[in-house]
């Protein structure tokens, strides 16, 4: 990908999953997670659920979110939120009314809303682009906790030194 559509799409990521927010970070890499995991992209489901368990403190709630949303321990605005999420990488026109209206109902605003939506889409894209690729997986599954750790600590801006180092451990 030519460098400045790069540059433009890791900075809509890093302000829709890292920027100014009501919901939390952990919060907004579950929805990266659910939208992953329902188009079935192993990369990124790894990733993400690595970068949330670590935000997080603890690995149940991701795998949980992954399972069954309506049984997941999050609250009930994630759930509905988490569901608009699904929703939206199922196509933007399955999200309804009553999505909406339960989401609004469990406390989110228009502007959570609207981020689940905008980040669903996001990883619709970035899903079709790591898959369509044939990205490959890394062999040594410690290389998402060491992505994990850049994505929390850092963000997802490009690092000053690139991502040699972290190709070196996959």
């Amino acid at each position: 990908m030519p460098k400045n559509r790069h540059n433009l799409s890791v900075t809509l990521q890093q302000f829709l999953l890292r920027g100014p927010s009501t919901l939390s970070e952990a919060d907004r890499e579950l929805i990266a997670i659910v939208v992953s995991h329902n188009n079935q992209c192993a990369f990124c489901t790894t990733a993400h659920t690595a970068a949330a368990d670590l935000l997080a403190g603890e690995a149940e709630t991701a795998q949980k979110v992954k399972e069954n949303i309506e049984t997941a321990p999050v609250t009930e605005k994630m759930k509905a939120l988490l569901t608009i999420a699904k929703l939206t990488a199922q196509n933007g026109r399955s999200v309804t009314t009553e999505a909406i209206n339960w989401a609004k109902a469990a406390g989110a605003t228009d502007v959570e809303i609207h981020d689940t939506v905008l980040i669903a889409a996001l990883f619709c894209y970035y899903n079709r682009y790591v898959d369509g690729l044939a990205t490959a997986l890394p062999v040594d599954a410690g290389y998402y906790n060491v992505l994990a750790e850049r994505l929390v600590n850092h963000g997802y801006t490009r690092l000053p030194q690139g991502y040699d180092h972290l190709k070196k451990q996959s």
